[in-house]
C-alpha cells in the first residue's frame, strides 16, 4: 500500500508539471522528449548506484515520469528490450503500441459519435 501512495504522490507532481508545461505552451512532442530524457537519466543513475532507494525510484520513474508522460515509460520499455537483444519483440512493441493506440483513439471517437 505504501508503494501505491509513493507512486500516487509522484503522479500528482508529474501530472501538475504536465499541465503547467501545456500552459507555456510546450507541444506534446516536447513533453514526451523531456519525459523520455528524464526517465533515462533516472534509470541510468539508479542502475549505477545500488544504494538507490527502490521507493524513490517508484516515485520518480513511475510516479513523476508516468504522470508527466506515459511515453517516457514506453520509451524505457522499448530501449530495455533493445538493450537485452530482444529486437523483434521491441519492434513489435513499438509498432503495435503506436498503431493500436491510434486505432483505439479513433474507435473511442467513433463510439461516441
Amino acid at each position: 500500500m505504501l508503494n501505491c501512495l509513493v507512486v500516487g504522490a509522484g503522479g500528482f507532481f508529474g501530472s501538475v508539471a504536465r499541465y503547467l508545461m501545456g500552459l507555456i505552451p510546450v507541444p506534446t512532442i516536447g513533453i514526451n522528449i523531456i519525459g523520455a530524457f528524464l526517465i533515462g537519466v533516472i534509470s541510468a543513475y539508479a542502475l549505477r548506484d545500488i544504494r538507490f532507494d527502490p521507493r524513490l525510484l517508484l516515485f520518480l520513474r513511475v510516479g513523476i515520469c508516468g504522470g508527466f508522460t506515459t511515453f517516457s515509460t514506453f520509451s524505457l520499455d522499448a530501449v530495455e528490450m533493445l538493450r537485452t537483444g530482444a529486437y523483434l519483440p521491441a519492434v513489435l512493441y513499438m509498432v503495435l503500441s503506436v498503431v493500436l493506440c491510434l486505432v483505439a483513439t479513433v474507435g473511442g471517437q467513433l463510439l461516441v459519435r
